[in-house]
């Protein structure tokens, strides 16, 4: 077990001494070679803990305990391509590596020296090899400030993060005063990541003007759909969450912080409890921090999965015991807020940030971004794109940049239609908007938002009726249904919604959903309500050619809604071979005529679709 850090000269000691260490696994000092494992949620469901077993296996068989070593590190981001395996110091990546691929990659790779080219990543775009992480087109055009530390350190020692300058930040904060350390977050114009983009210094310095106990909250609590942005900084560096949320607990003020997480990121909370155990035990949490008189301590609180509970003052409530409702505002959690308390509530990448502001300067953070968006911005980049993962871009990075660039394009050349930012909260940029510079203004100026970093990417086989049916389920589910146009609004909403997907609505209807959508978004209490009807009028705005088609036409564009569309058979195609026939669950496919080709009954037929993926001469069509 290290050693207690009791002053500022004991961490720079040690932060000198983890950093030479850390060296021996990226530099290979002492002739060592290192084996590093993905250790993320994705890449774990598809057996990386496997994969590192069986490679601590074969180091011990082969008696290379002295000079290879085996780790797990956090997210690599690229999770279309895990799990991932790399070796140092060669900084050879090998992807898509399955328990199959161990002894080969031992042998040749970490006996022979060779290089095992079928597992390297093939750029798409010139068809060849790259074996080394920098070199890829997905990774050229990031650069990690909040994701500091991921896919390099092993999250579950702490000795590797303050090797990567883990509590320098800290370390330079309590040489300040504290409305000091409140301006130099406000010189870095960082803007809350959590989706509202309030500016994060002005909200420490309404807490920290406030009296008697005050507290530090981290809203982990991450639930829109196709989002793990905290859930994959929680489990690649919690220490540097737990550094900023110390870091601000010095600025306003407060002794306890409390994590907000929620009960369904199992590895994230494991290895935020350890990591907040190891900085206990070696004094950065607790009494008395570097031997000043600033004592600091860290809490956490599972949530059991509310979507709500992603509002600050809903999180407050089920912190303290409540049922997770939004409480009217003013008067904001700044003033009054965990036990009517002060309260800093921040998110994840916000405070994941924090560190490299303090460690490396206010300018430096605000050198990158836009005029009124600094830093960079994690995104989970999802939906119809060759590149799904998570991707860290620095704000003014364009949309085309991020799909095209970065996220490689669209599948099987299919064309761009729409990209949600923002999640639920958020709503559709279509191609007009492609070279419109990513910040928290500019989305909103063009109907959509930041919000916490989802981005779900769709095609032309899309239906973006659809898509709004979709969201409106999820915020129908998660509506607290504290108050009536939130409850009310979002629930008429879908049903409107599903008329028109049904092909049973008027024009009238459309009036009244467009009307919906503006009250509930006036009249909400919270967040969730107040943007729960953007991803309707979004796609209203923008395809509403496609409402008025499933209205006036009763046809979907995109052959999406079930109740709009049929499967038939050509005959002209139709080899008369059965095999539709046999897989139709409900029997719905029967011959026209003895020995002639088959057809499919309508009234029968529930649009599984699995006589289109059976044919194999592409004889059915959806029309």
């Amino acid at each position: 077990m290290m050693e207690k850090i009791k002053s500022f000269e004991d961490l720079k000691t040690t932060n000198e001494n983890c950093s030479a260490c850390l060296d021996t696994k990226f530099k290979g000092a002492q002739g060592k070679r290192a084996i590093v494992l993905c250790g993320g949620t994705g890449c774990i469901s598809s057996n990386s803990r496997e994969i590192m077993a069986k490679f601590e296996k074969l180091v011990k068989e082969n008696n290379l305990e002295d000079k290879v070593t085996v780790n797990q590190v956090g997210c690599f981001g690229f999770c279309s391509q895990g799990p991932f395996v790399k070796i140092y110091p060669e900084d050879t990546l090998y992807r898509l590596v399955t328990i199959d691929d161990v002894e080969e990659i031992m042998e040749k790779d970490i006996m022979g020296n060779e290089i095992v080219k079928r597992l390297l990543y093939v750029d798409p775009a010139t068809n060849e090899k790259v074996a080394k992480q920098d070199e890829i087109t997905f990774y050229k055009k990031q650069r990690r400030i909040a994701l500091h530390g991921c896919g390099q350190i092993d999250p579950e020692n702490i000795s590797e993060a303050l090797g990567a300058g883990a509590f320098k930040g800290l370390a330079r904060a309590l040489t300040m005063k504290r409305e000091d350390v409140v301006q130099e977050v406000l010189d870095s114009g960082i803007r809350g990541r959590g989706g509202a983009g309030f500016p994060t210094g002005r909200k420490w310095s309404f807490a920290m003007n406030g009296g008697g106990d005050k507290y530090v909250v981290c809203n982990g609590d991450e639930g829109d759909p196709g989002a793990f942005m905290d859930r994959s900084i929680l489990e690649g560096n919690p220490l540097a969450v737990i550094e900023g949320m110390t870091i601000a607990g010095y600025a306003i003020g407060a002794q306890n912080g409390y994590f907000y997480v929620r009960a369904e990121y199992p590895i994230a909370v494991s290895r935020l409890q350890k990591a907040i155990k190891q900085a206990e035990e070696i004094g950065l949490l607790g009494d008395n921090i570097l031997g000043t008189d600033f004592s600091f301590n860290v809490h956490i609180r599972l949530g059991a999965g509310a979507f709500v509970c992603g509002e600050e003052t809903a999180l407050l409530n089920s912190i303290e015991g409540k049922r997770g409702m939004p409480r009217p505002r003013p008067p904001f959690p700044a003033v009054k807020g965990l036990w009517e308390k002060p309260t800093v509530v921040n998110n994840v990448e916000t405070l994941a940030c924090i560190p490299y502001i303090l460690r490396e300067g206010a300018q430096k953070f605000a050198e990158c971004g836009t005029e009124r968006s600094k830093g960079t911005k994690v995104f989970a980049l999802g939906g119809k794109i060759n590149n799904v993962g998570l991707v860290e871009v620095p704000m003014g990075t364009t949309l085309r940049e991020l799909i095209y660039d970065i996220g490689g394009g669209i599948p099987d050349g299919k064309k761009f239609k729409a990209i949600q930012t923002g999640g639920p909260s958020g709503g559709c940029l279509t191609e007009k908007d492609l070279d419109a510079q990513i910040d928290f203004d500019n989305l909103v100026a063009r109907g959509s938002m930041m919000g916490s970093g989802g981005a779900i990417v769709m095609d032309e086989d899309n239906c973006m009726v659809d898509v709004a049916k979709f969201y409106m389920e999820f915020i129908c589910d998660e509506s607290c249904g504290k108050c009536s146009p939130c409850r009310i609004g979002t629930k008429r909403m879908l049903e409107l919604l599903t008329k028109i997907t049904d092909g049973k609505a008027t024009m009238q209807d459309l009036e009244e959903l467009e009307e919906l959508g503006r009250t509930t978004q006036i009249g909400s209490l919270c967040a969730l309500g107040q943007t729960a009807a953007n991803p309707v009028l979004s796609t209203l705005t923008h395809f509403r050619d496609e409402y008025i088609a499933h209205i006036v036409d009763k046809k979907c564009p995109a052959k999406v809604c079930k109740n709009l569309m049929s499967y038939q058979i050509d005959p002209e195609v139709c080899k008369k071979c059965g095999l539709c026939a046999r897989q139709c669950p409900v029997g719905a496919i029967q011959r026209v005529e003895e020995k002639g080709p088959f057809a499919i009954d309508q009234k029968k037929c529930i649009k599984c679709g699995l006589c289109i993926t059976s044919c194999r001469f592409k004889a059915i069509e959806k029309k």
